[in-house]
């Protein structure tokens, strides 16, 4: 197999089948914990978090044999629904879009970010397992911060 083939067959393994996008991996132990769906049905394969808004796939195989949706996870997924106000941006602490565009507006964004560090620092956070993408959200709420602050 020459190495052009094994390049682009390596990048679509990445790639979610469904809209085309580069997923991140996740741990399985996230994909198990955010099923809704009997573990039977986890396999011992890495498994790929897609982000993209209009995609209802949250969760894919390399081999793209195997497709989690949103119908299938125990949470919503920020990613999927960034303009409702009720969708958690934080799991572990459970701060929503809405308290944060509102947090924003009484320019008090800080005590969120504020609170997420205290428990981060007092080990209480668990984002492998209760945030849908499997990594900490501060990055997501940092820059949601700064898109609403551009808005403004």
């Amino acid at each position: 197999m020459s190495d052009e083939i094994k390049t682009n067959l390596s990048t679509q393994q990445k790639i979610c089948p469904n809209c085309g996008v580069k997923g991140k991996i996740v741990d399985g132990a996230t994909v198990k914990s955010m099923l809704s769906l009997s573990l039977r049905l986890v396999r011992n394969v890495t498994y790929r978090f897609c982000s993209t808004r209009d995609c209802p796939v949250v969760y894919f195989t390399e081999d793209s044999k195997q497709l989690f949706s949103t119908a299938d996870i125990r949470e919503r997924v920020y990613q999927k629904e960034p303009e409702s106000n009720d969708v958690l941006i934080c799991y572990c602490f459970q701060h929503t879009l809405g308290e944060i565009r509102q947090k924003v507006a009484q320019s008090d964004e800080s005590t969120v970010l504020e609170d997420i560090n205290e428990g981060i620092r007092m080990e209480q956070c668990a984002c492998d397992w209760r945030n849908p993408q499997g990594s900490c959200c501060l990055g997501n709420i940092s820059r949601f911060i700064q898109d609403i602050q551009s808005q403004v």
